[in-house]
């Protein structure tokens, strides 16, 4: 499972540094421990920075975020692959499902698990909202083999809770597994598609990626051209964020037949914790009309 993985790597990353401080480096063990925990959060701020640069390249002058929309996104990083994911049972308990009120199915992105939910989950069933999620595994594996696993997600929930179709939300690639579930089961269990900063089109950062989803994520691969010429057979918000710095060019997360929308400039990580996209989300799931 990805939140164990994700753990251990922490532990080992963290075990490296702090054996070079106490080493090498000559430290005693609690400023050798305090040094390792800070060469690790700067060896992701120069990851982030480094994503920042190459997203760089395909925005528009009026799309260039700001210092702070960046450090935002470092934050929300620093909060989902070091704290929420590898710790997921302390912020995702079970799903609560009932019989009652709309019901909502989040589908996570790339490299990520049902964890990265915990936020919004909470703001939709204030809102009276049923909410399920799911976890995709293997973490990259092609998106047409999780295909499979979101349907037995959709048929359980629906037989959990009496209701004959959910509204699909899917952030990055999991809306693009969302499309690909209507393009092999059909509407007959969903009634509505939110995608939010989902490359429809696409990625130019997926040519740095790795796993077989990252490769059916490029530009013009096979998988997308495939996909474009399948129409939307549900209502659909397309949520397009003009300043993403994982899906680019902005272009590429419209997508055709959809209500293309444009998200509050925030970072790809941001804004599954930013309280206007989770307004923006709450509104659509329960005002069926914001979706027409």
């Amino acid at each position: 499972m990805l939140p164990v993985s994700l753990l251990l790597w922490l532990i080992a990353e963290l075990a490296i540094y702090y054996h070079l401080a106490l080493g090498p480096g000559g430290l005693p063990a609690p400023a050798a421990g305090l040094a390792a925990i800070l060469t690790l959060l700067f060896a992701r701020a120069l990851q982030n920075a480094g994503l920042w640069l190459l997203a760089r390249r395909h925005q528009a002058p009026g799309q260039k975020p700001g210092l702070r929309i960046m450090v935002g996104e470092y934050l929300a990083f620093i909060r989902t692959f070091l704290l929420v994911l590898p710790f997921e049972r302390l912020w995702m308990p079970a799903d609560r499902l009932a019989p009652m009120g709309r019901v909502v199915l989040l589908v996570h992105g790339y490299g990520c698990s049902r964890g990265v939910w915990y936020r919004l989950r909470r703001r939709l069933e204030n809102a009276g909202c049923t909410v399920a999620t799911v976890s995709l595994f293997p973490p990259f594996i092609s998106m047409g083999r999780m295909v499979p696993l979101l349907n037995e997600r959709i048929e359980a929930v629906c037989r959990q809770t009496g209701a004959k179709k959910l509204t699909l939300v899917g952030h990055s690639m999991g809306g693009l597994i969302c499309r690909s579930y209507l393009a092999r089961h059909g509407s007959d269990r969903v009634a509505a598609l939110i995608t939010l900063a989902t490359p429809n089109s696409g990625t130019e950062l997926a040519r740095l990626g790795i796993g077989q989803n990252a490769r059916e994520m490029q530009p013009d691969s096979l998988w997308l051209r495939d996909m474009a010429a399948e129409k939307t057979t549900v209502p659909t918000i397309a949520y397009c964020n003009p300043c993403d710095n994982y899906v680019y060019p902005y272009d590429h997360q419209r997508l055709p037949g959809a209500h293309n929308v444009d998200l509050p400039p925030v970072g790809h990580l941001a804004m599954l914790y930013d309280r206007r996209v989770a307004d923006l989300v709450v509104d659509a799931c329960t005002t069926p009309e914001r979706r027409s």
